[in-house]
């Protein structure tokens, strides 16, 4: 065989089946990314004779004579980039960049029709971070970075540090790395939704050429852990195993193959025997409750931290204020439904996945792609009784996260492996395993119960919440806390009461996932609210604005007022504003003949970070050639907190952002972060920073004028230098200066997460339904957005793009469905539906005028937020054109037009107001 990839020529033949992604990056092109193996995402996208490919489906000897190009080779041989490189380089068409390089060859290879096209174009490239409308921008040629400049960073769409890399190929991202000695682990996982492992042979797996080890149960410690990271372990049960010898869902792992080839370790899979005796199971989180139920985990309530476990019950949440059966009978109107939301995949296009080795000074060290190292780290050091000094963590760039990655689902089984062979190890989910043995987003049932008078008064407010956690209690009380806080502390009402259950089955275990339960609950509450407003003949966004708290006013929720939550700033009233203006203005295209018209909207108040505290420590330093060393230790996962953090810095240190460079998402960086979730990246790492940033800039007047006898209010901290009466002392100059005394010019910031403030949004749909299909088509959407001071308005903006679109992925098609035995049924991109260029409408984003009086130079958080208004608020607009209230999502096809041929009597006609 004889290749030519990017100009250089190879001969080294394909292993038998090998693909042509895997046969570029075992040669080092690692461009090329792995999103799904089955053609569906387009991330390994490379030319072959100029035409662009799918490498996962390509077999390798079919490369034979011909010539490869992968993004690393679009480039000219001088450095200069390909015109499509720049343009999304210009337009800052990414976000966490792994979809990025397979957008780059789709794009490079379009002609003029298929640029024409765009929707037919990128049906074969999915991204889940952006929206769409960042790489449409860069397709089209359109510029969206500003240029820095010394001082004045903040506020200016500058570009992301990483840019550069990611649109040449050569961003590292957790598997980007070449470890000699690598070994390969995979997993044999459960057949059985719950049963009991009476034995396993590996002696046939151990057997097969290149297997070097095999790890069940009786190699695991016997000590119980959440996979959940959070600041404080003990806000999650302890009820996981390594390996258990339970399994309690299908996907389950039961033994760990370690090999020196994926395909040895799969082989040594098929081979172990394993005896099991199966057990009843329980799949329905209301069964669950109820009397004779299997019990999923029958351990102790106290040690393990779970509140009724022979109820199958893992926290749970009860409170009154006031009296909602006097408030109920106050009302003149009382609505009340049950709504349904569904289970949803992270669909990151990087799955999960990690590789330990243990380094020259013998420590163990795991380079991952996590949201947490820090607690990653604290998390291994206890499982495996090691000293914190003993273990390095750290996360290459992370290729999407959204919550997902805020688990430890593969360090545990890794580290094990490593610390009994003593070599390195390397773990990485199929893209189906990312489905059956990852975590998804926890399905809700909601009771809701709301009654106003009809002067618009909002009376009470009862929510029952059933929150299906799964086999595991990974984040299921945090959630189901969250889900029933500022949905219902967001309105004023004199009696509100709340009771809320997190309940185990034998099924995929759900987690974090972007807004943390609120969505969930804010489908129901905001719903309710609207179809309570129509049948009180009032206009539900006016109904909804008398009822909301303003900005002095205390924020009750029954589940539990939370002293360190403030309202440090108010833009709700800016955000319905917005909506208002949008509602005044008039379709801007016909509705097709026989469509209905409907326009709906939905608000969201999100605490910018968890209760608790949240831990951020960061150190800036003076380099010896009088640039700048920013340390964090937060994750780069699409979020852009990279580049805000260097914003700041700049701004405080009076410079440009190309004069800092920063190391972070690294345990040997800093003393301690919690990690990049719940939107902190910006309001609490940002804040350590901020100080660090700040106490360096007060450091170095302070020696400046020292050393040179002046005033210190005569000095002045400017790019290079620092000005004084006498002259200029440049920076580099001070650092020498400075070791001269032996004194090092660096300064650290700490922000411990409180006291904390609430961001606001509001989303705002018109659309048009076809009754005879039940087809929805957006026309117009917009969303507004209280981000308090926007540090990088590019970025913020395209955070809000991105979580609007992945909303709409889940209000409008996408679910991970079970079948009868509780196994996973959508385990492939194929068979779940991700949105893709074609389903994302172009959202109006707006920013409110506000100024935070917590946050980090007036910034709250806007990661997570804006996923919560969007399903209401489509729900919202789809009753305002059919009559019809949808209490289910997703709002399918099939789904809706049913219902309309259900209530076809009572079904509003076309045009009616």
């Amino acid at each position: 065989m004889k290749v030519e990839v990017n100009g250089r020529s190879f001969e080294e033949e394909p292993r038998p089946g090998q693909c042509l992604r895997t046969y570029l990056r075992d040669r080092g092109w690692f461009g090329v990314k792995k999103g799904c193996d089955q053609g569906d995402c387009g991330a390994c996208t490379v030319h072959v004779d100029g035409r662009p490919v799918h490498s996962c489906l390509y077999p390798a000897f079919r490369a034979d004579g011909h010539s490869v190009t992968t993004v690393e080779g679009l480039a000219s041989q001088d450095g200069e980039l390909h015109p499509v490189q720049q343009k999304f380089l210009d337009a800052q068409g990414f976000q966490c960049g792994f979809c990025t390089a397979g957008f780059l060859m789709t794009t490079a290879a379009l002609d003029e029709d298929k640029l024409a096209d765009l929707p037919r174009a990128f049906k074969g490239n999915l991204c889940r971070c952006t929206g769409y409308r960042a790489i449409e921008d860069a397709v089209r040629g359109v510029k969206n970075v500003e240029a820095p400049a010394p001082g004045e960073s903040v506020g200016r769409s500058l570009p992301a540090p990483a840019g550069p890399q990611v649109v040449t190929g050569t961003a590292r991202y957790t598997f980007d790395i070449d470890v000699p000695g690598l070994m390969h682990m995979k997993l044999l996982r459960s057949p059985h939704a719950h049963a009991r492992i009476l034995a396993i042979d590996t002696s046939a797996a151990l057997r097969v050429p290149g297997v070097q080890a095999v790890f069940t149960h009786h190699d695991a410690p016997e000590r119980h852990f959440s996979t959940a990271r959070h600041e404080h372990p003990t806000e999650d049960p302890d009820d996981t195993r390594v390996l258990d010898d339970t399994v309690r869902y299908i996907g389950q792992r039961v033994a760990a193959v370690v090999a020196d080839s994926e395909a040895a370790a799969e082989e040594g899979c098929r081979r172990i025997e394993v005896t099991y005796e199966v057990l009843p199971a329980v799949l329905d989180p209301e069964q669950a409750m109820r009397p004779g139920a299997p019990v999923v985990h029958d351990k102790d309530a106290v040690t393990a931290r779970i509140s009724r476990p022979r109820d199958n019950v893992v926290g749970e949440a009860h409170g009154e204020i006031g009296d909602v059966a006097a408030g109920f009978a106050e009302a003149d109107v009382v609505y009340e439904e049950t709504f349904r939301t569904q289970r949803v995949q992270h669909a990151s296009l990087e799955t999960h996945g990690a590789l330990a080795w243990i380094d020259e000074d013998g420590r163990l060290t795991v380079r991952t792609s996590s949201q947490t190292p820090f607690l990653t780290r604290r998390a291994l050091c206890a499982l495996y009784d090691l000293p914190e000094e003993q273990v390095r963590v750290m996360a290459g760039r992370v290729g999407g996260g959204f919550g997902g990655k805020q688990e430890m689902l593969v360090e545990d089984i890794v580290a094990l492996a490593v610390l009994k062979l003593r070599r390195p190890v390397k773990l990485e989910y199929t893209r189906a395993e990312q489905f059956y043995g990852a975590t998804t987003r926890h399905p809700f049932t909601i009771r809701v119960k709301a009654g106003a008078r009809r002067d618009g008064t909002l009376t009470a407010l009862q929510l029952r919440v059933v929150s299906n956690t799964g086999a595991y209690g990974n984040h299921g009380p945090a959630v189901m806390f969250h889900s029933v806080g500022e949905s219902m502390a967001v309105y004023r009402a004199a009696h509100k009461k709340v009771d809320a259950y997190s309940v185990y089955t034998h099924t995929v275990p759900a987690g974090a996932f972007r807004g943390y339960g609120l969505g969930q609950a804010l489908f129901a509450v905001e719903s309710a609210l609207d179809e309570l407003a129509r049948r009180l003949d009032l206009d539900p966004l006016e109904f909804k604005a008398r009822n909301i708290i303003g900005p002095d006013e205390p924020m009750l929720s029954p589940g539990g007022h939370e002293e360190d939550l403030h309202i440090a700033s108010y833009g709700l009233d800016q955000c319905l504003a917005i909506v208002r203006r949008a509602q005044a203005e008039p379709p801007a295209e016909p509705v097709p003949d026989g469509w209905l018209l409907g326009e709906g909207a939905a608000l969201a108040m999100i605490a910018t970070g968890p209760p608790g505290g949240h831990i951020a420590d960061a150190k800036a330093t003076l380099l010896p050639d009088g640039t700048f060393d920013l340390a964090v230790g937060t994750a780069e996962f699409g979020n852009g907190t990279t580049t805000v953090h260097k914003q700041i810095a700049a701004g405080e240190l009076t410079t440009t952002v190309d004069r800092i460079t920063i190391r972070q998402s690294d345990t040997d960086v800093v003393r301690h972060d919690t990690g990049a979730f719940a939107s902190t990246g910006t309001v609490v790492a940002g804040k350590a920073t901020l100080r660090a940033s700040r106490a360096l800039a007060d450091m170095l007047l302070d020696f400046a004028a020292a050393h040179l006898g002046a005033a210190r209010a005569d000095c002045r901290l400017v790019e290079e230098a620092v000005l004084h009466p006498g002259g200029r002392l440049l920076l580099k100059e001070m650092y020498a200066a400075s070791r001269a005394v032996g004194l090092a010019l660096t300064a650290d910031g700490h922000f411990g997460g409180t006291p904390r403030s609430v961001a606001f949004n509001a989303h705002w749909f018109r659309v048009a339904v076809d009754p005879g299909s039940g087809e929805i088509r957006i026309l117009r959407s917009v969303h507004a957005a209280d981000a308090g001071k926007v540090m990088n308005p590019m970025q913020c903006r395209g955070q809000v793009e991105g979580g609007v679109a992945q909303a709409l992925g889940a209000t409008l098609f996408e679910q991970v469905l079970l079948d009868e035995r509780g196994a996973v049924d959508t385990a492939a991109f194929r068979r779940y539906r991700l949105p893709q260029y074609a389903d994302v409408p172009r959202t109006e984003v707006h920013f409110m005028e506000t100024s935070d009086a917590i946050g980090p130079l007036g910034a709250k958080s806007m990661s997570e937020s804006p996923f919560n208004p969007v399903a209401p608020a489509l729900a919202n607009a789809l009753r305002d054109a059919t009559g019809v209230r949808f209490t289910e999502v997703p709002l399918l096809r099939d789904r809706v037009w049913r219902e309309l041929e259900r209530h076809s009597g009572s079904r509003r006609p076309p045009g009616s107001p």
